[in-house]
């Protein structure tokens, strides 16, 4: 009886610590890039010309449409002031554009947002990443279901990588997809 209280407790101990480390955020992310890493999807499905079709007023960049990025490498985000994983995701995304603007498009829309909440918030933080408010309607194929969500989509359409959740984009795994669709 005592030594299966004994081991009780100490599987009760080892339980407590391992969810006690996902409830860290930094170890939380450090977890999912070492259990999860980022992989391209398998049969990536490709965007059609009319869903490119987006009109898109800048809030820090010149309007624009997304046809424009057709045929590039893009980082395209749906995120929101209102959405704290989007918010605590932004520090890496900013990063990351900092480092990869020569090499990827960033196209991030702001979603069921005032713009003058986007502008405070881009100020505030100084971040210089590209950020639109759509004018017109999300394609269906397109349209997040969660925030943030996120597609890395190469020069020919396809969507090689989704994520809806937050994620930190400056990370070995991200910089390493980038570099692959690159070439």
């Amino acid at each position: 009886m005592i030594n299966f209280a004994k081991t009780s407790f100490y599987y009760l101990i080892i339980a407590i610590v391992i969810f006690g480390l996902f409830l860290i955020p930094k170890v939380r992310v450090q977890l999912k890039e070492i259990l999860f890493p980022m992989a391209t999807i398998k049969n990536a499905i490709t965007i059609s010309n009319d869903d490119y079709d987006i009109e898109l007023k800048g809030i820090n960049a010149p309007n624009t449409n997304l046809k424009n990025f057709k045929n590039k490498n893009l980082f395209l985000n749906f995120w929101g002031t209102w959405c704290p994983p989007c918010r605590a995701e932004w520090p890496s995304i900013e990063a990351l554009h900092t480092s990869k603007k020569n090499e990827l498009d960033f196209v991030l829309i702001a979603m069921q947002d005032e713009e003058e909440n986007v502008k405070k918030f881009l100020k505030d933080n100084n971040y210089t990443t590209p950020v639109y408010i759509a004018q017109s309607p999300i394609p269906e194929s397109l349209l997040p279901k969660a925030f943030p969500t996120t597609y890395l989509i190469n020069k020919n359409g396809k969507i090689l990588y989704k994520e809806d959740s937050s994620r930190d984009w400056n990370s070995n795994n991200a910089h390493q997809l980038i570099e692959q669709m690159s070439k």
